[in-house]
């Protein structure tokens, strides 16, 4: 865990940069993320949440090994050096068993931990803010650390018996916006208070100290707070530095720590540049990453339709309604309104519950017969511009190809290339 121990120290002592964190199990956006730290020649912070990925599978179908395995064979395809490759576990704790009384739920959560650990996941995201069936809502802070501090004791055990030390880092934290956007529709969030992530910090360190974890401390690196940052099916709430500006101070005093922001999606290029300054230095970007995903693949969908006859398309988009319309469980309690409004969300909405559809058999060979179809046509350049105006301009300067993997790879990108340029501390006007 070199690379971020070292971020973290370098953001410590002045050199304001932070690190974004890859949040996805989509191949073509994993595929995206590496060839552009490879470009870049730096490390790349893939994460897992316990929802995509656990030891039964997740909605991926993936554990922990199976994921990091897959990860580490596309980086070797693509040639990206497995030594710059970090991976992460977010939201892990009893999330997915919330409806199981506590002490069921927590030993699902300590296996879950385990299968991270011992697949090679290093940064831990330490969540165990959510109620089960037989807590109180909310939890206190103490509940929530001495929880935590199970956790912690168990992977350390766990990594320590693979490989007989624990290079492992930590993010701890209660204030944790809702995995993949907000549920509701939203106006403004309230920052926390610097009295709250004070009694967070406090409370962790005090059940820490309890489990006999006092020398893991320094290896706690980010603290989960609220800065004022989400967005819903349609809006975005943005950063406000100004309401921040307290509670960003509070970790200036924590020699080894920094915040994490999670549901940093679609915030503008300013803004996360002004995260990072403001010590938020890890900066998680999940569904902002298969939006731009499906804008591509509706974008080429639009120029197949414009190029072949209706029965040699695709039908993409329709696979994908009838798909969704058959399966709603993914959708239908995030989504609201008349039938047109759920139509518009499910194809547009930008908390993007289309993601978890793509692993469909029918999508997937939709998806495929829209990729040989324009792979086997040269693409007219108007058409790019139409669709696609970013990526035309590249190919019109020749630093891109007009090909159907190349177009979608290169608009993901665009998300990364925000990402990157606030974590270098750079104006994305520039860069």
């Amino acid at each position: 865990m070199k690379h971020l121990t070292a971020l973290i120290k370098r953001h410590k002592e002045g050199d304001k940069k932070g690190i974004y964190a890859v949040c996805s199990a989509h191949p073509l956006v994993l595929e995206a993320a590496i060839r552009f730290a490879a470009a870049h020649h730096h490390p790349l912070l893939i994460e897992a949440t316990s929802n995509q990925v656990d030891q039964f599978g997740g909605y991926t179908g993936m554990t922990p090994a199976q994921f990091h395995a897959f990860v580490c064979q596309l980086a070797d395809k693509l040639n990206f050096p497995r030594a710059q490759l970090i991976l992460g576990g977010d939201h892990l704790g009893p999330n997915r068993w919330q409806t199981l009384p506590a002490s069921e739920a927590m030993l699902h959560a300590e296996e879950l931990i385990k299968h991270y650990v011992t697949a090679g996941f290093k940064k831990i995201h330490l969540d165990c803010s959510m109620s089960c069936a037989d807590d109180p809502t909310p939890l206190t802070d103490e509940i929530v650390a001495t929880r935590a501090a199970r956790l912690a004791q168990v992977a350390e055990a766990a990594c320590i018996a693979q490989s007989g030390e624990s290079d492992l880092v930590y993010v701890i934290g209660t204030e944790v916006p809702v995995p993949g956007g907000a549920h509701e529709t939203l106006a403004e969030l309230a920052v926390t208070s610097p009295d709250a992530a004070r009694a967070t910090l406090q409370a962790h360190r005090i059940a820490f100290e309890r489990q006999g974890l006092s020398n893991i401390w320094p290896r706690i690196i980010a603290l989960v707070v609220q800065p004022g940052v989400e967005f819903d099916n349609s809006q975005v709430v943005d950063y406000q530095p100004h309401k921040a500006s307290a509670l960003s101070k509070i970790v200036e005093d924590q020699p080894t720590l920094v915040f994490e922001a999670h549901s940093t999606d679609y915030q503008t290029p300013q803004a996360l540049r002004q995260l990072v300054h403001d010590h938020f230095a890890v900066l998680k970007v999940g569904p902002a990453l298969t939006f731009a995903l499906r804008e591509a693949l509706f974008a080429l969908a639009a120029i197949e339709e414009e190029l072949l006859p209706a029965r040699a398309c695709s039908d993409l988009r329709h696979v994908l309604e009838n798909v969704m319309l058959d399966r709603p469980e993914y959708w239908q309690s995030h989504y609201h309104g008349d039938s047109h409004a759920r139509r518009l969300a499910r194809d547009y909405s930008y908390s993007d519950r289309v993601r978890y559809y793509w692993p469909d058999s029918q999508i997937d060979e939709s998806y495929a017969r829209l990729v040989r179809n324009l792979a086997e046509q040269i693409i007219p350049l108007p058409l790019i511009s139409q669709y696609l105006p970013l990526q035309y301009a590249r190919v019109r300067e020749h630093r891109l190809s007009a090909t159907p993997n190349a177009l979608i790879i290169d608009h993901i990108q665009d998300v990364l290339r925000q990402y990157h340029a606030a974590c270098q501390g750079v104006s994305f006007d520039n860069y």
